[in-house]
């Protein structure tokens, strides 16, 4: 078993997200392949809870998941840009099971403990980076993890493309807006970001099988997310969950209203 610090509530999170990377990997016409997810399960040392039926919240939480794995791969390969900074990189592999363009250059930034758990893990694995990879240790609530991601030599007056994937329903509104104030500061002009739609305050979270990831969600800047990217800047466009589905061969209903925003930097 690998040994390592523990991690924080919300840090453990990303075991669940593995799993359901691993579920996916490990089935038949797989929208994607991630061949380490199942590794850092292995790896983890927690309990894993038992699979079971899911509820509906679960069940959509994990197609969820699924579909923006992959659309944030291809959103990513197709960005134009040589940089590349993944917020809260958690358990993610795409520096290492993506076909990155020559000269990419890409930034994980996370806690110390989960960097270093999963440096165990892909070193044990004997995986190696399809790009120049760096790792940042740094708290994305400190007012320091912009002058970390410099000192480790990401450049800001190159156009860079960003990814915020399933962080900010973990933070408040206000921790949410200094998190992209500062992602503004530091992008060039045409720089690209790429995050989830945001939840509105009628998501009913009676799921019991997921009250442990349900009781840390905060909410971010829920429903207005794309407004408040288009009032500091950004121009957005909105990726309804059921089109994005759709267009992969996994059609469904989208009641909740969930997806995805990509938006262009304009302005500094």
């Amino acid at each position: 078993m690998t040994h390592w610090q523990p991690l924080s509530a919300v840090s453990k999170t990303a075991l669940a997200v593995a799993r359901v990377r691993a579920d996916e990997s490990a089935a038949g016409n797989a929208l994607f392949d991630d061949p380490y997810a199942a590794a850092f399960l292995a790896a983890s040392g927690e309990p894993m809870r038992p699979r079971q039926r899911f509820g509906r919240l679960a069940a959509a939480l994990r197609f969820q998941t699924v579909i923006r794995t992959r659309f944030y791969d291809d959103q990513l390969l197709q960005s134009g840009c040589d940089q590349v900074v993944l917020l809260a990189a958690g358990l993610d592999t795409r520096a290492y099971r993506l076909p990155w363009p020559p000269g990419t250059r890409l930034y994980e930034l996370d806690l110390p403990p989960v960097l270093d758990f999963k440096h165990r893990v892909l070193a044990t694995e004997s995986a190696d980076p399809r790009c120049d990879r760096t790792a940042v240790p740094a708290d994305l609530l400190s007012t320091t993890w912009a002058d970390r991601l410099v000192d480790a030599g990401f450049n800001p007056d190159r156009p860079t493309a960003w990814l915020v994937e399933g962080l900010l329903v973990y933070l408040t509104a206000d921790e949410a807006a200094a998190l992209l104030r500062t992602v503004g500061e530091l992008s060039a002009p045409s720089s690209r970001l790429a995050l989830e739609r945001g939840r509105s305050g009628q998501t009913v979270l009676d799921d019991p099988s997921l009250a442990h990831i349900t009781s840390l969600w905060k909410g971010g800047l829920g429903a207005g997310t794309a407004e408040w990217l288009d009032d500091h800047c950004w121009n957005t466009q909105a990726h309804p969950l059921d089109t994005v589905a759709a267009h992969y061969g996994r059609p469904t209903a989208n009641p909740s209203g969930t997806g995805f925003i990509t938006a262009v930097r304009t302005t500094r």
